[in-house]
């Protein structure tokens, strides 16, 4: 994966020119404010152009951004006195999943999530963010401890998926997701979820049934990878662009379809550009999200939650 995304380099190129200029006027002491002034004008208005109008491919390339914001740095910026709790009690810990205890403000919750590295070493130690079955437990462990004391769960999302090696599959990797999946439809909490970068799969899946499904707005939230819909379609992984927009992947398509159901905006430029203004937004919904789910009795919640997934789809009767 490139280090720049190659529709941004226009950006890239008229950051660097402002920056440039700024660094020249203070070094020489001369005002070049109209200049400058002129030149971040043009830059919203690019910025604007490019990100108004991404394809499904180009936001998948954002979402899978080495830069882009990751569950740890939301943790950072979002919430208090953040205690990280490891292990399923059962194989080890796993490093590709994060879960621990918090305050939101000044109330309790627990975090679940995805972790994802910010360069190659640290993305080898978090297996590129795909969890094995011992992370899916690790979770499960914090959910079950999260409804014995009645916190609110809050899920990120940021996956390409579990991760399919032998050793995971020996250790019961399908069971361990579908015991999620099972778990999060009948605990007796509000769980709000947050797909801040790539939904994959079921690894996705498995952390990502909730009360409310939140999902930002140049992230993606799939079955399968492009790559992965590319190669059984065509038999050719080359065509994953093709696959990306046959997917409907992107927030605004799943808004529609009524799989999530809440976009939250990115800063212009995406998130990359302004973590803290993300991070924000996000705050922001999450902290709504958990407003409205606390008026609702714990029957009606569960009730409600089943009856969420259960209306996804359309169903159609041959011969009538």
């Amino acid at each position: 994966m490139s280090n720049k995304l190659e529709f941004d380099r226009p950006i890239n190129e008229l950051e660097v020119k402002i920056n440039e200029l700024k660094i020249f006027s203070e070094e020489k002491e001369i005002s070049l404010d109209k200049e400058i002034e002129v030149l971040e004008e043009r830059l919203n208005r690019l910025k604007r152009e490019i990100y108004e109008n991404l394809n499904p491919w180009q936001k998948t390339q954002i979402a899978r951004y080495v830069e882009r914001p990751s569950t740890m740095d939301y943790i950072k910026y979002i919430f208090q006195d953040f205690i990280e709790l490891h292990g399923d009690r059962e194989f080890g810990d796993d490093k590709a999943m994060v879960g621990g205890l918090a305050f939101l403000n000044k109330s309790p919750v627990t975090l679940i999530g995805h972790r994802k590295g910010k360069g190659i070493k640290e993305n080898v130690l978090r297996n590129f963010g795909m969890p094995h079955p011992e992370g899916y437990r690790k979770v499960l462990r914090l959910m079950r401890q999260a409804e014995k004391f009645k916190r609110p769960i809050i899920s990120f999302i940021d996956t390409p998926g579990a991760f399919p090696g032998i050793g995971a599959e020996e250790r019961g990797q399908g069971r361990a997701i579908a015991e999620n999946l099972m778990a999060l439809s009948c605990l007796k909490t509000p769980i709000v979820v947050v797909i801040c970068g790539e939904g994959g799969s079921g690894g996705a899946l498995a952390l990502s049934v909730g009360d409310r499904i939140c999902m930002l707005e140049h992230a993606v939230y799939s079955v399968i990878s492009p790559e992965g819909c590319a190669s059984i379609l065509w038999k050719d992984s080359n065509r994953a662009e093709d696959a990306a927009s046959v997917l409907k992947i992107t927030a605004q398509d799943l808004l529609e379809f009524g799989i999530i159901d809440v976009i939250i905006p990115e800063p212009l430029g995406g998130a990359h550009r302004d973590y803290q203004c993300t991070a924000e937004n996000i705050k922001d919904v999450i902290m709504n999200q958990l407003k409205e789910l606390d008026k609702v009795p714990v029957d009606e919640l569960i009730k409600n939650r089943y009856n969420k997934f259960r209306k996804i789809g359309e169903f159609l009767e041959q011969g009538k």
